[in-house]
């Protein structure tokens, strides 16, 4: 594979292809639609992108994610604000690779990540992770900026009622804290989760990032035009929760499948805040199983729709890793 390849793949031998002329108008690129910390060859971890007017704003940054960034015709070099929902890892575990190699790629702007409480230092962390190639190529390429003077990280407050987290001239952004976490965890820890959503000149979409039912997230996507959720299908729900009953009753009130089926939402959660809220749209991402299920195809559209629509009478899609709403 030559130069030219690996340049027009990746941004290979260090420069930066030339970004798509901008393309007027709002659109939803889903770069990662897996759900759950799992890595396969069919999706990526959780992240979206919204491009106004060609300008790109990442949400989460799962593995995967700038592979499809780069797949998209989006690139990461320029990308230059992202929002994260929480910190689990399936969520952010690329966030050291797009700071490292924004830097690497000579980035001049700066790039800041807004997030819950952990955002800020997860940050410095990522900077901590590179500082031996920072400093390698610093001494031997000549290099003049370092890291912390591009990449920073903003802690967003969780609330229960819309609070405006960000704003420009081509976007506005409100969140709520949703309900990805239990009260019991939650008096644990400072750690929250939260949902976003985004108002530009042409549409509205919220992010609702992992939660169960939330009141909060119904009063933050009140009219929106596309409303992007987590989905687990039922018989994925059914199981976890056999799972964490018998957790229970073995005196572990903690496990990973109490979790899933308390802080996650089943297609008729979906489904029961799209039409409380009158979104016009429902994107399903964060598929469970998704692309997870070993020895098998791929579930069908209609095993996580169904649900939906029981109680919803909306447009229901089904993400797909790369789609473009």
């Amino acid at each position: 594979m030559n130069l030219a390849t690996l340049t027009a793949l990746g941004q290979g031998g260090g420069a930066a292809p030339a970004p798509p002329p901008p393309q007027k108008g709002t659109q939803l690129v889903l770069l990662g639609t897996q759900g759950g910390p799992n890595v396969n060859v069919r999706r990526s971890q959780a992240a979206n992108a919204i491009v106004v007017d060609g300008r790109t704003y990442l949400i989460d940054c799962g593995y995967g994610t700038l592979r499809s960034l780069v797949a998209a015709g989006l690139g990461y070099q320029q990308l230059g604000t992202a929002f994260i929902t929480h910190l689990h890892d399936d969520h952010v575990a690329d966030v050291a690779a797009l700071l490292s190699l924004q830097w690497t790629g000579s980035k001049r702007e700066p790039t800041d990540l807004y997030g819950p409480f952990g955002t800020t230092a997860m940050v410095d962390a990522a900077i901590a992770f590179t500082r031996a190639n920072t400093d390698i190529r610093i001494t031997d390429e000549g290099r003049t900026t370092r890291p912390e003077q591009l990449f920073h990280g903003h802690d967003v407050q969780a609330t229960a009622s819309p609070l405006q987290v960000f704003k420009d001239d081509r976007v506005t952004v409100t969140a709520v804290e949703n309900t990805h976490y239990p009260e019991r965890a939650k008096a644990a820890m400072p750690y929250r989760a939260l949902a976003y959503r985004f108002d530009t000149a042409m549409r509205s979409v919220v992010i609702t990032g992992d939660t169960a039912y939330s009141k909060n997230i119904v009063g933050l996507a009140r009219g929106v035009d596309l409303f992007v959720c987590e989905v687990i299908d039922q018989p994925q729900y059914d199981a976890n929760l056999t799972r964490a009953r018998a957790a229970q009753e073995a005196g572990n009130q903690n496990s990973v499948a109490q979790h899933v089926v308390e802080t996650h939402s089943n297609n008729e959660q979906v489904g029961r805040m799209a039409s409380e809220a009158g979104v016009k749209t429902v994107v399903l991402t964060h598929l469970l199983p998704g692309s997870n299920r070993p020895g098998t195809a791929e579930y069908p559209d209609s095993s996580y729709i169904d649900g939906v629509r029981k109680v919803f009478d909306g447009q229901v899609i089904v993400g797909r890793d790369l789609m473009v709403l």
